[in-house]
């Protein structure tokens, strides 16, 4: 993802993944406003656990109140999308300062969760789960 300038700050642009979700983060030099899909950040993660997930490379590196994010998530529930802010904040982050790179690698932001959903196999209700078993 290449750095792009607006007209008088720059914008940092980066992609975080996790499960079907994906989250495109913009970060601006600015007071700390995060903005996921037109809301603030506390109204769109309901859940206090998420928006400490969400929020998470803001607070390893400190700077909460040094940028302002407007974030674009799509794709799977709110618990991955909140991995996906996650993973798209602190990419960011590193593009916006490499000294943060060893802070965010050594917490594991920086690394896309590969857990995926297992598939439903054929003969039972879920992935794993059978059938009750009946002997009459």
């Amino acid at each position: 993802m290449a750095e792009k300038k607006t007209n008088k700050n720059s914008q940092i642009i980066a992609t975080g993944r996790r499960k079907k979700s994906i989250a495109r983060v913009r970060l601006f030099p600015g007071t700390g406003k995060c903005t996921v899909n037109g809301r603030e950040m506390g109204e769109y993660l309901q859940r206090d656990t998420l928006l400490l997930v969400a929020r998470q490379p803001f607070e390893i590196t400190e700077t909460g109140d040094k940028y302002d994010a407007i974030i674009r998530v799509v794709g799977g529930g709110i618990s991955g999308q909140a991995g996906a802010i996650c993973h798209g904040l602190a990419r960011a982050l590193v593009k916006a300062n490499e000294t943060f790179k060893k802070e965010l690698k050594d917490a594991g932001l920086l690394t896309r969760d590969p857990r995926m959903k297992e598939r439903k196999k054929y003969g039972l209700k879920k992935a794993r789960k059978a059938p009750q078993f009946s002997k009459r």
